[in-house]
């Protein structure tokens, strides 16, 4: 798969307690985004934050229970990008999703190894 150097990096705020038809909601973001042929996926857990409520999610060792926040960043030409937002519309009742112009600058596939 070709990646245009002109992409979009489509944000996806929400906390690691947030559910989709009883499954992680990161998972299944992630797992939709594969099943589009989209062209990445990451989730990156925070260690702290908060959002609309205000309410802090923190790491700290007394709040083992925490909602931390999860961040999933997802990448691909912006077409592909715009059509699977109204797909993510749908699995959220929360959180935040923004998009930004990018440039890709390097995105292959892993070597083999001689």
């Amino acid at each position: 798969m070709e990646l245009p150097r002109d992409s979009v990096l489509l944000r996806i705020f929400i906390g690691e307690s947030d559910r989709h038809q009883g499954h992680p909601l990161h998972e299944a973001i992630v797992l939709k985004a594969r099943e589009h042929h989209l062209a990445g996926a990451t989730v990156i857990r925070g260690a702290m934050g908060f959002g609309k409520s205000s309410r802090l999610h923190t790491s700290k060792i007394l709040r083992l229970s925490a909602d931390l926040p999860l961040v999933i960043e997802i990448v691909d030409e912006k077409e592909k990008i715009e059509r699977f937002l109204p797909v993510i519309e749908t699995m959220m009742t929360g959180g935040m999703v923004t998009l930004e112009n990018i440039s890709v600058i390097h995105y292959r596939g892993e070597r083999p190894v001689d």
